[in-house]
């Protein structure tokens, strides 16, 4: 407990690619660098929104070290090293922490479906493994078709290096009864956009945010404002943002993240099939929530 700080503010940053669809780690450099200035304390790489499913294990290690390189000593970088093989995880969060990165993201085991002691074998096994390195559990029950339940996850608290999680079950009771059963030091982050201010009304430190690539700076405004107890603020910045928030999800992430970055003229590239470029109707929606908070 208590290995690291990873901040308010995560970043999970979207994977650019150029038009044949190969990683462009130049851009991924500049997009960091853009991140951090803007108010990201810790960028996650190759996770859901970097879509990590359709990128090779040897793409996401050149992708960590351009991160890091890039960010070095201004952001930390969380590593998405999970996998539903448990030996591959190892393998991966292994690597990342010879590359001295500063943590890593675990998902739950997409498709094979393991039950509650599965999960905590599967993720004990991967903190052994590297016990230096922290480890943030990723809990997306609508991605992966299974979840972390709250025992499991006050058990796995338990291990010295797992120290956080990134809640994305939409369920603010499971965010309480977290808060509840696992140590003060263990920190939970959202992972929706617009639940950020209603579960650190219920003990969350901060958010693993898509919303941030487009409104760093108002979030983590909204953010600090609540950590100050000016709750009104707080409150009014979250009012502000909530269609975005909303609109981001429209369709698969990160589709209409793309689509948005584009529209402002930050090009990240083509999406890797199965994934497809957003539609002219999702720019139309997206540009009308955007117009109304002036980001075009």
């Amino acid at each position: 407990m208590g290995l690291i700080d990873f901040g308010r503010l995560m970043t999970a940053m979207v994977t650019p690619f150029d038009l044949e669809g190969k990683v462009d780690y130049e851009a991924a450099a500049k997009l960091a660098m853009h991140l951090q200035a803007t108010g990201t304390d810790t960028l996650v790489i190759c996770g859901t929104t970097g879509e990590s499913p359709t990128l090779s294990w040897d793409e996401e290690y050149e992708l960590f070290k351009v991160v890091q390189q890039a960010v070095a000593g201004k952001a930390k970088i969380v590593a998405g090293t999970g996998s539903n093989s448990t030996s591959e995880a190892i393998s991966a969060t292994q690597k990342a922490a010879a590359l001295g990165l500063d943590g890593t993201l675990q998902v739950t085991p997409y498709y094979n479906k393991p039950p509650q002691e599965g999960l905590y074998a599967h993720f004990l096994s991967i903190a052994q493994a590297a016990p230096e390195m922290p480890i943030i559990l990723y809990n997306i029950p609508g991605r992966t078709g299974c979840k972390l339940e709250p025992a499991t996850i006050a058990q796995l608290a338990q291990v010295p290096n797992i120290v956080a999680i990134k809640e994305a079950t939409g369920d603010l009771d499971q965010a309480s009864q977290v808060r509840a059963t696992t140590p003060p030091e263990f920190d939970i982050y959202s992972g929706d956009d617009s639940l950020t201010l209603p579960m650190m009304a219920v003990g969350a430190k901060g958010v693993i945010s898509v919303a941030s690539h487009l409104v760093g700076k108002q979030i983590r405004t909204m953010i600090e404002a609540f950590v100050d107890g000016n709750v009104q603020l707080a409150t009014q910045t979250h009012i502000q943002l909530f269609p975005l928030f909303k609109a981001l999800f429209y369709t698969t992430n990160p589709i209409p993240l793309k689509t948005a970055l584009h529209l402002i003229g930050q090009d990240t590239g083509v999406m890797r099939s199965p994934l497809v470029k957003g539609s002219p109707e999702l720019a139309a929606k997206l540009k009308m929530v955007m117009d109304e908070l002036g980001l075009i």
